[in-house]
């Protein structure tokens, strides 16, 4: 199904800084507050940036979330960052299941459906992702894998609730590359069915995400794609310009 309102949400990952807030951050909610976007925004800096952010944007038209949580509540992980902490540093929603954690971190889909739970406990917006690796298109395992990444990374509990899906194909990630327009519109309507497959009626209206390489001159395309609901937005969420080009795309 077309969603009417898109979700574009910047990843990121392990860049930003305190000048950041000051410059690309002002940037784009100057813009925003001065023309209001059709389609929700969020911004998903390191969790050293969030509550920092959070204050910056002060009820301003972009979100603010994490990157990853723990199952656990608190305890003895070193490094480790709670739901409930994201919570308490002002975000509101989360990325879960990256490629780069299940692949940099060994997540499996059962980890990722376990903080799932968590993140909807602490009343936190999961954002999950799936996507297959080049090797796995290129053996035409792409719906496939999808498939089964949704059914073991999703969670009972997401029914009725705020969540999205985001489909990123590995070999997409920060290369440059994009799949075809026909080949996204194939996996997003694959992602669709396994969704319902999971939930029943809990899987037919959360927006699916498109992320990989997604920049200005792609993303209006992208984005008019049926079952294309947003994107998730890596290296480009981090240039003012071309980020609130994707937000005014959708």
């Amino acid at each position: 199904m077309k969603q009417t309102v898109k979700l574009i949400v910047g990843n990121w990952k392990m860049n930003g800084l305190a000048a950041d807030l000051a410059g690309a951050v002002a940037e784009m909610l100057a813009d925003l507050k001065a023309t209001p976007a059709s389609a929700r925004a969020g911004l998903c800096p390191p969790a050293t940036l969030i509550e920092r952010m959070v204050r910056a944007i002060d009820g301003g038209p972009i979100a603010v979330g994490g990157q990853d949580c723990r199952v656990e509540t608190k305890g003895a992980f070193t490094g480790g960052v709670s739901a409930g902490m994201l919570v308490d540093a002002g975000a509101t929603m989360v990325i879960l299941g990256h490629s780069e954690r299940r692949q940099e971190f060994g997540e499996s889909d059962a980890l990722v459906s376990d903080k799932v739970g968590a993140a909807l406990q602490a009343g936190l917006m999961p954002i999950i992702c799936v996507g297959e690796t080049l090797a796995q298109r290129e053996a035409g395992e792409a719906a496939a894998i999808v498939r089964g990444q949704i059914l073991g990374s999703l969670h009972d509990g997401l029914t009725g609730q705020d969540w999205a899906l985001a489909y990123e194909p590995v070999w997409a990630i920060g290369t440059g590359l994009t799949p075809t327009l026909d080949q996204i519109a194939e996996i997003h309507a694959a992602a669709r069915d396994a969704m319902i497959e999971r939930l029943g009626d809990g899987g037919r209206t959360a927006p699916i995400l498109y992320g990989g390489s997604v920049n200005p001159g792609n993303a209006r395309d992208i984005l008019a794609l049926d079952e294309v609901g947003g994107a998730l937005v890596g290296g480009a969420s981090l240039k003012a310009a071309d980020f609130l080009a994707i937000i005014r795309a959708a």
